[in-house]
């Protein structure tokens, strides 16, 4: 602490990123990356872009990666906005439609940094409790609210909500912004970004981190009214102008353009996620429904901790949360076949 400190910095409880271990040869699965590489027309697109024009400005708007989403999901440009990562494009929204009266709505076990946005921008919230199941029920979100915001699939979970549930919540707050943060819907969701014709309240995120393999470039979307999209572009020109550069703009482009690669890559991804689950629940485990790339599993004889620590010992990094409702769960990220196999040998015979 500081004197030089505003006087809000002391009570922020900032984000914890999964662990970015510096050894070499550990098989990496905290943190939900993409175990393929990115679509070779992208790092193509990028390694063109490596020219002398590094030295201007990019495109402010970046209207070729813009209009390459809204080719992509069949929408106009000015429905869709870009920032440095969802996590930037998610700040803007809290900043710029979520500041309101009554509280914002979200799961008690859901995205982590959802809490802390709250805290940076002084928005009230009513964390709403997963079911039993560890599910969200749509009903649960019907009663007076400033928004809602929940991922879809959820995190840490995996667990998918229908789109049929996702119209019941909208429907429900016609007078509310409600989020859909989908940043792992590739990989056994239907996106959300259909219904954003129908309902104006409707915002939806993405991310370019984890089905198109470019968490190290640092790319995110919205898809949502004109109306909402404006709020964000006003918030992000008093921000940062600039937020997409040069080589983001054509290689996320390119990324988005290249569907035989990418479908190729999450069929991959979730094959392999089938048979892990096959794999761990044959060990015993009980493993929550995952439409993501990454699986939500405990064991009940086994600590969940003492697990992690064990697989750390044999070079194999999970997530463990220590949230209450949670703390007995591993969240374990899909890899390759190599990297998966490597989870089953080092849990051992348990």
């Amino acid at each position: 602490m500081s004197k030089f400190w505003s006087p809000f910095v002391k009570d922020l409880v900032p984000y914890v990123p999964g662990e970015q271990p510096k050894l070499t040869r550990l098989v990496k699965l905290n943190t939900n990356e993409n175990p393929y590489g990115p679509s070779p027309k992208a790092l193509a697109a990028m390694q063109t872009e490596l020219n002398d024009n590094l030295r201007l400005y990019p495109d402010p708007n970046s209207d070729l990666l813009k209009n390459a989403v809204a080719k992509y999901y069949g929408v106009q440009s000015n429905q869709v906005f870009l920032g440095n990562g969802s996590d930037e494009v998610l700040a803007h929204i809290f900043h710029g439609l979520l500041q309101h009266d009554q509280p914002l709505l979200f799961p008690d076990i859901s995205y982590s940094f959802y809490p802390v946005y709250c805290g940076l921008y002084g928005i009230k919230f009513d964390a709403v409790p997963l079911d039993a199941q560890f599910r969200i029920n749509p009903a649960d979100y019907a009663k007076p609210n400033g928004g809602i915001i929940f991922p879809n699939p959820n995190a840490p979970t995996g667990c998918l909500l229908a789109l049929e549930a996702v119209e019941q919540i909208l429907k429900a707050s016609p007078d509310s912004v409600v989020v859909v943060d989908e940043a792992y819907i590739d990989f056994g969701g239907e996106t959300a970004i259909s219904l954003v014709g129908r309902y104006p309240n409707l915002l939806v995120t993405q991310t370019l981190s984890k089905s198109r393999s470019l968490a190290g470039l640092r790319v995110g979307l919205a898809v949502g009214h004109p109306d909402l999209i404006e709020a964000l572009e006003r918030v992000k020109n008093s921000f940062n102008s600039y937020p997409i550069d040069r080589m983001a703009n054509v290689g996320a482009a390119a990324a988005f353009e290249d569907r035989e690669y990418f479908d190729k890559t999450c069929a991959l991804v979730i094959e392999s996620r089938e048979w892990v689950i096959a794999q761990l629940q044959a060990k015993g485990f009980e493993v929550l429904p995952s439409a993501a790339n990454f699986i939500f599993a405990r064991h009940p004889q086994h600590d969940a901790a003492g697990l992690a620590a064990k697989l750390r010992e044999q070079g194999v990094i999970v997530r463990h949360f220590k949230q209450e409702r949670i703390a007995q769960f591993l969240r374990i990220s899909i890899g390759t076949p190599e990297q998966n196999q490597a989870l089953i040998d080092g849990l051992g015979d348990l």
